[in-house]
């Protein structure tokens, strides 16, 4: 037990010897995030099923979740994930939700979150088609045919880095690089009351 402590009070050491707090909205790489998001959430192709779509972009990475700049000034980037506001994940045998947050589009497609035989990694199944009632705000869900899974495809017209799922993006006028990853949104919220 002594030892675990010993390595949890050595990677703290680390952190507060080694990073300095964000000092609020003067941190340049904060305000560059928040840039960034405006821009996905103007800039990026809508769905072809529906252009009403709207972009939600979400500010990720050592950004927000360690609230630091880098150990060095030329280091380091800004992960920003987004999803569409039409597309909706859920775990496996559960419902799905009958309320959603205003975010939502008035139709969504609800995918079945399935695991899979590698750590990690996942399958998502088409499994639900939500339309929101205009009288009470609830969804009314409609169940799709089995076996109709998401692919992830790169369908992005942009001369961009592909690091995993993230497109990595450069511009000369950028602070740092900016790591584009798509995703979809997941509500646990509303499925544990």
């Amino acid at each position: 037990m002594s030892c675990e402590l010993a390595v949890d009070d050595i990677v703290t050491e680390f952190l507060l010897n080694t990073c300095r707090m964000c000092p609020g909205s003067k941190n340049k790489h904060a305000v560059f995030a928040a840039l960034t998001c405006g821009i996905i959430a103007t800039g990026l192709p809508k769905n072809e099923v529906d252009d009403k779509c709207a972009v939600i972009p979400i500010t990720a990475g050592s950004v927000v979740e360690f609230y630091i700049e880098p150990i060095l000034q030329h280091i380091g980037d800004v992960d920003v994930m987004y999803h569409y506001n039409i597309d909706l994940a859920i775990p496996r045998g559960y419902p799905p939700p009958a309320q959603l947050p205003a975010e939502f589009h008035n139709y969504v497609q609800v995918m079945e979150i399935i695991d899979s035989h590698l750590p990690g990694y996942v399958y998502l199944e088409l499994r639900y088609l939500l339309t929101e009632c205009s009288d009470d705000d609830q969804y009314n869900a409609v169940e799709y045919d089995r076996g109709k899974y998401l692919s992830y495809q790169r369908t992005r017209e942009m001369t961009a880095e592909v690091h995993g799922p993230a497109y990595v993006v450069y511009r000369s006028w950028m602070v740092s690089s900016v790591d584009q990853v798509p995703c979809l949104r997941c509500l646990l919220l509303f499925l544990f009351p």
